[in-house]
């Protein structure tokens, strides 16, 4: 069976002005890709390093009735923001989108106790990484427009150590350049008003991955990231986050995960082929035994942008995920219908 090193605590990746390249359970106490010396092979700039780094975080929020998904990213030429809440039981969504040019606002560069407030036109929203409280807060308000109503957003993730065991990890892309991710599946309360309707989650019945990520990414980045997450029959929480990716070493190092009860299981890397494309049935398996999973689209959402400098292609289906999965005590976990996102990237900027 697939085992991977957890690493002890420290407080940053880089050491020496050298990446460091490993798996952890506590979050670090500062991430600057900017400490990493000579991320070239030939000399930059202090602005040019800055510009070469894309940051972005991810959140989501389950229960048997709604999913809510946000993403806010910088890629230096431009930052956007995208969130979508979908009704599953009625199959409606709701999907909002800004994108502005520019750097603007940076994400922060630890998750101890620090904030980030963004406003325009019509869209406004406030993160608070707060982990020494225990707590990541998400508050999301968007006007009302002629093609959408209201939407109003309040997340509170609980991150205590008591529920869950987040996966930090440092990998390899190339030389020196590297990335990092955050994350963590935890219990979510909040509140959630769309036009006139309010929708309150609870956390017991309510989970939610937060995903933190920076990297110095090839100027062609592509990922497929599928991950789900839900109860199963003994009530137990569980969630998988689960990517292929461009980084190297893949067997000793990468951001693959399972939660079972708030417990981490690190799981082996994977390969996920869409036989007759994206918008057919994805297969998701590793050579361990560990991963054997499809994924079954229901429905699409697609984005792009295409420019002279750059451009974007997001997919992120909605649907059904069906197999097995072994966590670190060798439990087998059966997946069986269980509602789930993938997500299909190309990025060149």
């Amino acid at each position: 069976m697939y085992t991977r090193e957890i690493l002890s605590p420290r407080a940053s990746p880089i050491e020496d002005g050298v990446p460091l390249f490993g798996t952890w359970n506590e979050a670090f106490d500062k991430v600057d890709l900017q400490e990493i010396r000579k991320p070239f092979l030939y000399p930059v700039p202090r602005w040019m390093k800055a510009a070469r780094i894309k940051e972005w975080e991810c959140f989501s929020a389950h229960d048997d009735k709604f999913m809510l998904s946000a993403l806010f990213c910088n890629v230096k030429l431009y930052r956007m923001a995208q969130v979508l809440l979908y009704d599953k039981e009625n199959g409606k969504k709701f999907l909002f989108r800004k994108i502005k040019p520019g750097t603007g606002w940076h994400l922060p560069q630890s998750l101890a106790n620090a904030s980030l407030d963004s406003y325009s036109s019509r869209f406004y929203f406030r993160i608070h990484s707060w982990l020494d409280a225990d707590t990541i807060k998400l508050d999301i308000d968007v006007e009302a427009a002629r093609k959408h109503p209201s939407l109003t957003v309040h997340l509170a993730y609980n991150a205590s150590n008591q529920e869950v065991t987040p996966m930090v990890v440092s990998l390899g892309i190339t030389g020196r350049r590297s990335m990092y991710a955050y994350k963590t599946l935890s219990p979510v309360r909040g509140d959630i008003v769309l036009g006139g309707r309010h929708i309150s989650l609870k956390q017991d019945s309510c989970s939610g991955f937060f995903c933190d990520y920076k990297g110095y990414f090839p100027y062609r980045m592509k990922a497929t990231v599928c991950s789900a997450m839900g109860f199963d029959e003994e009530k137990r929480r569980f969630g998988f986050n689960i990517a292929e990716n461009q980084t190297r070493e893949t067997n000793k190092n990468n951001e693959n995960a399972l939660w079972l009860n708030g417990q981490l299981t690190p799981l082996p890397p994977v390969l996920i082929t869409m036989p007759n494309g994206p918008e057919a049935e994805w297969v998701i398996q590793d050579v361990e035994g560990m991963v054997d999973l499809t994924f079954t689209p229901k429905e699409q959402n697609k984005s792009a942008m295409n420019l002279i400098f750059t451009n974007a292609e997001l997919n992120i289906p909605f649907g059904y995920y069906n197999g097995v999965l072994v966590n670190s005590e060798g439990e087998k976990i059966q997946i069986k219908n269980l509602f789930g996102t993938g997500e299909k990237l190309y990025l060149r900027v």
